[in-house]
């Protein structure tokens, strides 16, 4: 997944923050596990032993910081929830990058990994969270995290985006300016190997595989992933080419990809408890979801280079729906009872909490880094790009082009600098 990630986003940015971009996807991973290893395991899944009997178990976990009391035997779940909370700490920097501080990257990582996701994954997930605990007959469902993972990284994003505002030039006063990736075979690996982590992803969310019935399970998790992902893919493509044209418009590889993801995001919560024909279903409307948020996202110009909003927190919301709909024990479609629609208002309320919750931090978190000055880079940085200014890494240095590009290069280099101050060419000498 963060393989994916990394490569999904590098392409999406413009070359000269593409070190910068790859840096971010690179700690998610380290960071992330020093800071998950000491505090967010323990607020997520702490407190299963039932040692300390209270209300706070229900909201929060409280032991095994640091793994100090965890059985060994628990290591490869700890390694499981790792992936996941990366994950949504991972979703947040493609919304805000181009722009963002690396310190800020930093600081709402580490809160992100460390609490805010925890917090919810303790609620959801855990013997003991008062969502999963439920209401009577029911409790939430969300099998692989289209609430809990999605829906928390989906929104922190778009508290980031709105808090450090639009990059350069991205929404002028008289026309939009879309502003594109530098590499699209880049964004296109990176989505294959994002569609083929979701099996793992979701198929995985079973968490064992030895006893009876695993098996069948983590194969209709995965079949469901695919056809759910197939079903967000076409409908995006096709209302992409209607919307630039029915007859002339754009086949779009970019839509497509995202798209696939819309439908793999919205079919997490209900993979494993849904027949093949909803699965598809579901990534149809997901496709539609994910269309009509990224419009309105650019009409209220939140700009999110990568769409992540729309795919994650639109999708993810959709899904926690679609799964009280289509589940085949107690999904609405199928049993139309009270139990049915209790199921249904439990993951409604579910959705809300933690869009509630994800938000509050989110604008507490980039309100205050944007107050002290830490979220995003001065204008001639951003400007200039953030591979040199801040890692002194660039991702396609000149001198890789050879001696006999040197002159040219120098010259285009000079020509791209003058541009990205905004000093007219012709003020430059040969």
């Amino acid at each position: 997944m963060q393989a994916g990630f990394a490569f999904l986003e590098a392409g999406s940015v413009r070359s000269k923050n593409t070190t910068n971009i790859l840096l971010k996807n690179t700690l998610d991973l380290f960071i992330g596990a020093i800071i998950y290893w000491l505090f967010g395991f323990a607020f997520a899944f702490g407190g299963n032993m039932n040692d300390i009997k209270g209300e706070a178990e229900r909201f929060i976990g409280h032991t095994d910081f640091a793994l100090a009391d965890l059985n060994s035997d628990a290591y490869a779940f700890w390694f499981f929830q790792f992936v996941f909370a990366a994950t949504a700490a991972t979703i947040v920097s493609g919304a805000i990058a181009e722009r963002a501080e690396f310190m800020a990257y930093l600081i709402y990582s580490g809160l992100i990994t460390g609490f805010v996701y925890p917090v919810v994954t303790h609620w959801a997930w855990s013997n003991e969270g008062w969502l999963v605990a439920g209401n009577s007959d029911v409790a939430y469902l969300d099998f692989a995290g289209s609430g809990v993972v999605h829906m928390v990284g989906g929104m922190l994003a778009l508290t980031g985006a709105i808090c450090i505002g639009p990059r350069i030039g991205r929404f002028d006063k008289t026309n939009d300016q879309s502003i594109r990736g530098h590499t699209v075979p880049m964004v296109s690996l990176g989505g294959f190997i994002l569609f083929f982590g979701f099996l793992a992803f979701n198929g995985g969310s079973q968490l064992t595989i030895s006893y009876s019935g695993d098996a069948s399970v983590v194969a209709l998790a995965i079949v469901n992933t695919i056809l759910s992902g197939a079903g967000g893919a076409v409908t995006t493509m096709l209302m992409k080419r209607i919307a630039t044209g029915l007859f002339d418009g754009h086949w779009s590889l970019l839509t497509t990809i995202n798209g696939g993801l819309s439908g793999m995001v919205s079919i997490c919560a209900g993979c494993n408890s849904v027949e093949t024909y909803a699965a598809f279903i579901t990534g149809l409307i997901a496709g539609m979801v994910f269309m009509l948020w990224s419009f309105v996202l650019e009409k209220l110009k939140v700009d999110d280079p990568l769409d992540a909003v729309a795919v994650h927190y639109g999708c993810g919301l959709w899904g926690v729906m679609a799964v009280t709909l289509f589940n085949t024990d107690k999904g609405v479609l199928y049993k139309w009872s009270d139990q049915s629609f209790n199921q249904f208002g439990w993951n409604l309320l579910g959705a809300f909490v933690i869009t509630i919750w994800s938000a509050f931090w989110g604008f507490l978190i980039f309100g205050l880094l944007r107050i002290s000055g830490l979220l995003r880079v001065p204008r001639h940085i951003e400007l200039k790009g953030l591979d040199v200014p801040k890692h002194g890494e660039p991702a396609y240095p000149i001198e890789s082009y050879g001696d006999g590009w040197s002159q040219t290069a120098a010259v285009n280099a000079n020509i791209h600098d003058a541009i990205q101050q905004e000093i007219p060419p012709g003020a430059l000498q040969s």
